[in-house]
């Protein structure tokens, strides 16, 4: 090893002392993770997309079956999104220790309607349905250009 490398090597070593393992001090306050991406109202194809995005934002902050589940929620907000308005969204991910919370953004100031899908719609009308089972909060926002639809997952290693 030369000179140089040993210097490099012991003032890493100086900077994370004290540190635990993920890199912080004791008591040091963790920044939000944030994903945000556009979505073009004609990308049909953008909604895997922003699913495989959405999945290597969380590789290393959730488990399996959150991200399994935070990937299906976002593709019935992303796809209601586009089938249901004219310019599009923007899709939000925000990542603490303790909770993921998705938000999709359209440029529609219609609400969302409640409704129950009967047993000759096929698959139509049950996005929200799921959103609201398997979410741990969910809900809708107007804002000054459109509406918010989002939902929140917490838990173990989000």
């Amino acid at each position: 090893m030369r000179a140089g490398d040993m210097v490099k090597r012991q003032k890493r070593a100086q900077a994370g002392e004290g540190r635990g393992p993920r890199g912080r001090r004791p008591g040091e306050a963790q920044q939000p993770a944030r994903m945000r991406r556009r979505v073009g109202h004609t990308e049909r194809s953008a909604v895997g997309e922003v699913r495989r995005e959405l999945r290597e934002f969380l590789r290393h902050r959730s488990g399996p079956e959150q991200i399994d589940a935070a990937e299906l929620l976002l593709s019935e907000l992303v796809t209601n999104a586009l089938i249901h308005t004219r310019h599009g969204a923007v899709v939000t991910a925000t990542a603490t220790p303790a909770a993921l919370r998705v938000e999709v953004q359209d440029f529609e100031a219609d609400l969302p309607a409640p409704y129950v899908p009967n047993a000759d719609d096929g698959t139509h009308g049950r996005g929200l349905i799921l959103v609201r089972s398997l979410a741990d909060a969910w809900g809708v926002e107007a804002r000054a250009l459109g509406k918010v639809v989002w939902f929140e997952l917490r838990g173990a290693g989000v």
